[in-house]
């Protein structure tokens, strides 16, 4: 039974939403190359239940959602909630602000016009974007090839401390009014008061 429930409480651990009664025992089953009794995989999850209501563990295992998950003690809430506000405040690299900034002023745009203004692949500038929720893919360009047009997010506003698009700094506010938008020039002007989150200017 111990073996039993070392599988089921990895299974469980590893899993990022509840894992139901079913799923373990098909994955059970196929790990085993045999039939596991449902009762069985719900005996080791009420004993590794109880091991992680000790108090030395600042996780549990709770039923939730149609299945069981692992989930952060309440005691310990506040001190996750600080690391995952401070993790959405990290800067981002120079090279995603500028690819940030091109999406914002000129949504929807694809990735072959960002690299041409850029002069770099933004491939993995594009990708820490999506992964942060700052820009989404709004749909295919008409164009050859039909590249994905990408665009920015509630969360881009938010991360920004604007209530919408046309809050971002004209071109015209900046110093040097003879550039615009998709020069160079402009880009490094625009780029910086463009795209830092209010809260770190303070």
């Amino acid at each position: 039974m111990e073996f039993l429930k070392q599988h089921v409480e990895a299974l469980i651990f590893a899993s990022p939403q509840p894992v139901a009664l079913t799923d373990l025992k098909t994955v059970m089953e196929e790990a085993f190359k045999a039939e596991v009794k449902a009762e069985d995989i719900l005996k080791a999850i009420e004993e590794t239940k109880a091991q992680f209501q000790q108090a030395h563990y600042s996780f549990e295992l709770i039923e939730i959602a149609g299945g069981w998950q692992f989930l952060t003690k309440g005691a310990y809430h506040t001190t996750v909630a600080i690391h995952l506000r401070q993790a959405t405040k990290k800067r981002l690299s120079q090279a995603a602000l500028e690819t940030l900034a091109l999406i914002a002023y000129k949504q929807p745009v694809s990735r072959p016009e960002i690299e041409e203004i850029r002069g770099v692949n933004c491939d993995y500038a594009l990708q820490k974007l999506l992964e942060k929720e700052l820009v989404f893919i709004t749909g295919r360009s008409e164009g050859p090839g039909r590249p994905l047009l990408y665009g920015t997010t509630e969360k881009f506003m938010d991360y920004l401390g604007i209530n919408s698009l046309t809050d971002l700094p004209k071109p015209k506010d900046f110093k040097d009014e003879e550039n615009s938008v998709g020069e160079i020039p402009a880009l490094e002007e625009v780029v910086l008061p463009a795209v830092v989150p209010a809260q770190e200017e303070q």
